[in-house]
């Protein structure tokens, strides 16, 4: 029993991204230390212990959710868009909790901390949009207009349904962008994003004009645009906001040492340890401390999207080549589908597996460097093919930092040809690919 328990961690951890999660470990880890900073003028480490508790359960929901075929999940649709509308449900319910005007919370009574249902609800979300992407896809198409009704009328259920019952507008707003972006890499037809952007730009401008949206919302679009529009009333968070980091500079005040970050009175940084901790970076880390979390937030997007392609495609072709029988064996002694994938074939094929996980890292981490050193990163023009060169794409890399004029004109220029090159071979492949399988 304790072996069989053991090799089931085994496998966890050997099946986890070490990379990217010490990315997000760390990312955590800072954002940690910056609470710690912005709760500091309150004496007490409650929000800090919180924090943290949050973030050790989150690393083990982390290889919990690495074990569960999300395809298999996305099937019991119905289920998770049970779940979604119950969760937004409770909010009407003793348990949800209304502050500043949005009733966005849950309390339970007992438990340290307040659950935001919208946060939960996203992964359910967007894995019920992902099986009625592929369904629509397979059926109707990406292009007609009842695709592309049915796929909006899901967002538009849970974005009303949340915003009637919470009014909390920002997060209703984070759903239809995500619904954007899963339909644009889907292939949802251009035309239909065109057809919205029109649409709802004018949709707003009549309703503005008709005098149809509230007051305090318009007060927060003008004091985007306007600074100096109500400092003291609507635009009191973005003012104290810009002072802090302002106040900041290149290097910032200091860890624990910012003015409005630790100021107890009322004319400090609001919601400094939720909302506003960017701006609680900017103020005691500065310029610096602010670019040094935009880099690590864009290392893990990049990295997570990187290596998606090259671990999956070589994962497939690894459990593609596992012997049928195999698994037919498998579902002859009464295992299950599942039990099947998970002890029968991806054992039998972890090696390749092993290997697209090497490969896929190992072209994050190294690609570009590898280039650079292979080709001597001269820029000049060879002689022979044994002479150092600098390749297109490491020309881009290496000078569009401090490049300004002609030259950053001659580095777009370049991207572009690199640009133009990959879809021409593309287009040639999917032309050959195509034919190929016409003749056959």
């Amino acid at each position: 029993m304790l072996k069989r328990i053991k090799d089931s961690i085994f496998d966890i951890l050997r099946q986890a991204d070490w990379l990217l999660l010490c990315l997000c470990c760390g990312a955590a880890l800072f954002g940690l230390v910056m609470i710690a900073s912005a709760t500091n003028f309150l004496n007490s480490w409650k929000m800090v212990i919180v924090q943290a508790c949050a973030i050790v359960l989150g690393v083990g929901i982390y290889f919990l959710m690495s074990q569960i075929d999300l395809t298999e999940a996305a099937k019991r649709w119905k289920w998770l868009l049970g779940f979604g509308i119950v969760m937004f449900l409770l909010l009407k319910t003793p348990l949800g909790i209304e502050n500043n005007g949005n009733r966005a919370w849950l309390g339970i009574e007992g438990f340290p901390a307040n659950i935001q249902p919208a946060e939960i609800v996203k992964l359910t979300f967007i894995l019920v949009l992902s099986r009625q992407l592929v369904w629509v896809k397979e059926n109707w198409g990406l292009k007609s207009l009842r695709s592309i009704a049915f796929l909006a009328g899901h967002v538009l259920l849970m974005v009303g349904l949340y915003y009637v019952i919470s009014s909390d507008m920002g997060s209703a707003l984070v759903y239809i962008f995500i619904f954007a972006a899963m339909a644009f890499v889907a292939g949802v037809a251009a035309r239909w994003f065109i057809i919205a952007l029109l649409g709802g730009g004018a949709a707003f401008y009549l309703l503005w004009e008709l005098d149809k949206i509230p007051d305090y919302m318009k007060e927060r679009f003008m004091v985007v645009f306007d600074h100096n529009l109500d400092p003291l009333g609507a635009g009191w968070q973005q003012t104290r906001s810009l002072l802090a980091l302002g106040g900041g500079k290149l290097t910032g005040q200091g860890l624990f040492h910012g003015i409005q970050t630790q100021g107890e009175y009322s004319g400090s940084l609001p919601f400094r340890y939720t909302d506003f901790i960017f701006s609680a970076i900017g103020e005691e880390l500065g310029m610096l401390g602010c670019l040094a979390v935009l880099l690590l937030l864009a290392a893990i997007i990049v990295l997570a999207v990187m290596i998606l392609p090259s671990i999956i495609k070589v994962s497939v072709t690894a459990l593609e080549a596992v012997p049928h029988e195999y698994e037919d064996a498998s579902l002859a002694l009464g295992a299950t589908e599942v039990e099947t994938y998970f002890r029968v074939s991806v054992p039998a094929a972890k090696s390749g597996i092993a290997a697209a996980v090497v490969l896929g890292v190992g072209r994050a981490i190294g690609e570009a460097m590898a280039v650079m050193m292979v080709s001597g990163n001269a820029p000049n023009m060879p002689g022979s093919i044994f002479e150092s060169v600098r390749f297109l794409t490491t020309a881009v890399a290496s000078e569009m930092s401090y490049s300004s004029g002609l030259q950053r004109q001659a580095l777009f220029s370049i991207a572009l040809v690199l640009y133009l090159f990959i879809l021409l071979i593309n287009a040639a492949l999917n032309f050959f690919l195509k034919r190929d399988k016409e003749g056959n």
